[in-house]
């Protein structure tokens, strides 16, 4: 049997090397495409979970001689992200530690806030895009993007990774967050007071050899080194036995030929 949930809020995936691989990969172009057009010269902008830092510098890029903060929740990857706007030599960008639900900025600072894979793993997702609201400029743009683990689906059939995502689901859940998030963004900025909300819909596919190797080499290795598998061990959903077999299908479906990976996401663009 599983045991209380803890205090919600907690990041199912935690910053293994396994993890931050695959959020290194992901830049405006194959994460957020639909603010894109979006994106002016000049604009201040804030990039809350900004993670490994490579969405963030791309928005830099995009709205030079704007400013672009990123903010997270982890000391250790704000550095990281520090490091690389230094390497690629992105001056118009700088990261700190910081809260989705109390951001360090004054009431209307920013044109555009924007927010990947961050609402699914909040227990106040509607407190944290108010405060988002709070610190956009009147008529600033809200964009979020956030993953539905309900409509992931994969080729060939396979048993271990129809238990991973029921185990994901499970784990997702006792951290506090929502694993369909994608579906409920439209209705949480309504909640929050943002007016003028676009919905849509884009999606992730892993299909050829070296996209299976990425994907299922970095989730196999999640399954047993990560703090997912130390969250599914610690509430009870699963044991270090069934983490290898998840693994271990995993490394199968990257080795079939025929191996073919989905996930949809949602997105909004909003108004405040």
């Amino acid at each position: 049997m599983a045991s209380e949930t803890p205090a919600r809020d907690t990041y199912t995936h935690g910053h293994h090397a396994s993890v931050l691989r695959i959020h290194a990969w992901r830049t405006v172009e194959n994460s957020a495409a639909y603010l894109a057009p979006h994106l002016q010269a000049g604009a201040a902008v804030l990039d809350v979970g900004s993670g490994p830092g490579t969405i963030t510098l791309d928005l830099a890029r995009r709205v030079r001689p704007g400013r672009v903060r990123g903010i997270d929740a982890s000391a250790e990857v704000v550095a990281q992200a520090t490091g690389l706007a230094e390497s690629e030599g992105v001056r118009n960008v700088d990261f700190a530690v910081g809260d989705a639900y109390g951001i360090d900025a004054a009431d209307g600072s920013y044109d555009v806030v924007h927010a990947h894979q961050v609402l699914q793993h909040l227990g106040r997702p509607v407190d944290a895009l108010r405060e988002f609201r709070r610190v956009l400029k009147p008529g600033g743009i809200l964009a979020v993007r956030d993953v539905d683990y309900g409509g992931v689906i994969w080729s060939p059939a396979s048993a271990g990774l129809t238990r991973w995502l029921e185990l994901y689901h499970d784990v997702h859940e006792w951290n506090g967050g929502d694993p369909h998030a994608g579906r409920h963004l439209k209705r949480w900025a309504r909640e929050a007071g943002f007016g003028e909300i676009t919905a849509s819909g884009t999606t992730w596919v892993f299909s050829s050899a070296l996209e299976r190797e990425w994907w299922g080499g970095s989730w196999a290795e999640r399954a047993t080194e990560s703090q997912f598998a130390a969250h599914a061990i610690e509430s009870g959903h699963s044991n270090p036995d069934e983490l290898r077999s998840i693994a271990q299908a995993w490394r199968d479906w990257a080795a079939d030929d025929d191996g073919w990976f989905l996930m949809p996401h949602g997105e909004i663009l909003a108004r405040a």
